[in-house]
C-alpha cells in the first residue's frame, strides 16, 4: 500500500513556508519597485527554505514519525516491531533503547507462552480431574482427565454455572462447602465410566488474593478405584486367611481333645486320629509355605538366581510327583515337550510353575479325564501350554482366578487338597520372569493355561 505523497506534517510545513514567503515577499515590496525581480527573489527564497525545511522534516521529523508508528505497533502488542532507520543523535539513540525494550518484550511474550504452554500440559497430562472456578460459581477451566471422567468437551463446562452443567450431588456439596467454609473439603462417590463402575474422591480447595479475600475454589478429582480394590482385596484375603486356617485348626483341636478324653487307649482310634491330625498339619504348613513364598515373591528387593536351566530336566523331576496325584484319579497325562529347552532362570521355580499347573489341572479334572503338558520352542519365547478336560471356569470369573484364595466352585474344590494360593504363585513367577500368562476356558469341557516366558540372557550380564 503506498503512502501518500504529502503527509500532513508536511502540509503544516508547506503552509507555514509560504506564509514566511508572503511576509518577506510584502517586506520586500516596500523596498523593491521592480516586480520581477521581486518575483524571482520570492522563488528562490522559497525554494531556499523548503529545501531547509525538507532537510529539517527529513533529518528530525521523520525518524520520530517511524518511532511514534513503532510504538503504536507495540501499544497493540506486536513486540515483532521494530525501528529500522539510521538517524544518529538522541533519536537514533531513542529508537536504539526502543529496540532493545521492544526485543525485550518479544523474549518475555515468548517465554510467558511458553510457560503457559507448559503449564497447560500438566494441567492437561495430571492423573487427577481439576476444575477451575471463580467467585461467582463460573467455570474456567477443566482438565483431560476430568473430561474422561464425565465425557463431553470443554465447551460444554467453560463459561456456565457449575450447578448448570454438574449434575452430581457430591460435587455440587464439595463446591458449596468450600465456599461457605473456606477450608479444604473432602468427599467421595461413585461414577460409571461406561459400563465400568469408578471409586472418586473429590477434594475442593478455597483460592485466595494477597488480602486473603475469597476469589474461587479448585477442585481435585482422584480415581481410587484401584485403592478401593486392593481394600476389597486386602479383606478378603485376611477372611480367608482365617477360614483356611480355622478349618484344620478347629480339627486338630477337635481330635486331639478326643483322645485325651480317652480315645488314645483305643489303637484303632488313635491311629485314625493322630493321622488326620498329621495331614491338617501338614495342611497348615502348606498353606504358611505358600504364603511366605507368595510374600517373597511380592517383595520388590526379590532377586532370581539366575542360572542355565534344562526344562526337560525339570519336567523329568516333577513327573514321578505328577503321574501319582494323576493315577489316583485314572487321569490320562501326557507329555510333549521339544528337545534342547534352555533357558535363562530358576529351576525351583520353574518346577513351582509346572507343579502348580499341573496340580490345578489334576485337582479339577474328573476321574479319567485327560490332562496335557506341552513346551514349545518358538521365536522369542518358551511356550508352556498346559491342557485339561476339567470342569472349566466361567466367563465372569477368568479375570479372577489368579487372586489369592480365589475358587471358581467353592462347593467342588472343598476336597482338592489345595491352598488355593497355586495360581496366584504362578502368575507371580511368570511376571518376574517378565513373562505372560493366560487362560482360555469353557465350562464342562476343560481349560487350558499358556504361559510365555523369554528367552533372554541372564540380565545381571547383560
Amino acid at each position: 500500500m503506498m503512502k501518500p505523497l504529502f503527509t500532513k506534517p508536511l502540509i503544516s510545513y508547506h503552509a507555514s513556508l509560504i506564509l514566511l514567503v508572503a511576509i518577506t515577499s510584502f517586506a520586500l515590496s516596500q523596498i523593491v519597485n521592480d516586480y520581477i525581480i521581486l518575483i524571482s527573489i520570492m522563488i528562490v527564497e522559497y525554494v531556499i527554505l523548503l529545501i531547509i525545511m525538507l532537510h529539517v522534516y527529513d533529518k528530525h521529523m521523520k525518524p520520530i514519525v517511524k518511532t511514534s508508528q513503532t510504538v503504536d505497533e507495540l501499544v497493540k502488542g506486536n513486540y515483532r516491531a521494530r525501528v529500522h532507520d539510521t538517524a544518529g543523535g538522541r533519536i537514533g539513540e531513542l529508537n536504539y533503547k526502543l529496540n532493545i525494550l521492544a526485543r525485550n518484550l518479544s523474549e518475555f511474550q515468548i517465554q510467558e507462552q511458553l510457560q503457559e504452554e507448559q503449564l497447560s500440559t500438566l494441567i492437561d497430562n495430571t492423573a487427577s480431574g481439576l476444575v477451575l472456578i471463580d467467585e461467582k460459581g463460573f467455570i474456567h477451566l477443566v482438565n483431560r482427565k476430568f473430561l474422561i471422567m464425565f465425557e463431553g468437551n470443554t465447551h460444554d463446562y467453560h463459561g456456565y454455572l457449575y450447578y448448570e452443567v454438574l449434575a452430581n450431588e457430591t460435587i455440587q456439596k464439595t463446591v458449596l462447602d468450600t465456599f461457605l467454609y473456606e477450608r479444604n473439603m473432602t468427599y467421595s462417590f461413585t461414577q460409571f465410566v461406561g459400563m465400568e463402575k469408578k471409586y472418586i474422591e473429590i477434594v475442593g480447595a478455597p483460592i485466595f488474593n494477597e488480602r486473603e479475600m475469597l476469589k474461587g475454589a479448585v477442585l481435585l478429582l482422584y480415581d481410587i478405584t484401584h485403592l478401593k480394590r486392593l481394600e476389597l482385596m486386602r479383606k478378603d484375603f485376611v477372611a480367608n486367611v482365617s477360614h483356611e486356617l480355622k478349618t484344620p485348626m478347629a480339627s486338630m483341636t477337635g481330635f486331639a481333645e478326643t483322645l485325651l478324653n480317652g480315645a488314645k487307649h483305643d489303637p484303632e482310634s488313635l491311629d485314625r486320629y493322630l493321622t488326620i491330625i498329621y495331614d491338617e498339619s501338614s495342611r497348615m504348613e502348606g498353606l504358611v509355605q505358600d504364603l511366605l513364598t507368595l510374600s517373597k515373591l511380592e517383595k520388590e528387593e526379590f532377586q532370581i538366581t539366575w542360572e542355565t536351566v534344562d526344562l526337560n530336566q525339570v519336567v523329568s523331576d516333577i513327573k514321578p510327583l505328577i503321574s501319582q496325584s494323576a493315577e489316583q484319579k485314572e487321569i490320562t497325562l501326557t507329555f510333549d515337550l521339544d528337545e534342547n529347552l534352555i533357558l535363562q532362570t530358576d529351576s525351583e521355580h520353574m518346577e513351582q510353575i509346572l507343579i502348580n499347573l499341573l496340580i490345578n489341572a489334576i485337582s479339577y479334572t474328573p476321574e479319567q479325564g485327560k490332562v496335557d503338558l506341552i513346551l514349545k520352542n518358538e521365536d522369542d519365547n518358551i511356550h508352556f501350554k498346559v491342557k485339561d478336560t476339567g470342569i472349566g471356569i466361567p466367563e465372569e470369573a477368568i479375570p479372577r482366578i489368579f487372586e489369592r484364595f480365589y475358587r471358581v466352585d467353592k462347593a467342588r474344590s472343598q476336597n482338592t487338597g489345595g491352598t488355593g494360593l497355586g495360581l496366584a504363585i504362578a502368575k507371580h513367577i511368570v511376571e518376574v520372569h517378565d513373562g505372560s500368562i493366560t487362560v482360555e476356558s469353557e465350562l464342562e469341557k476343560g481349560s487350558v493355561f499358556d504361559v510365555y516366558l523369554p528367552k533372554e540372557e541372564d540380565p545381571a550380564l547383560s
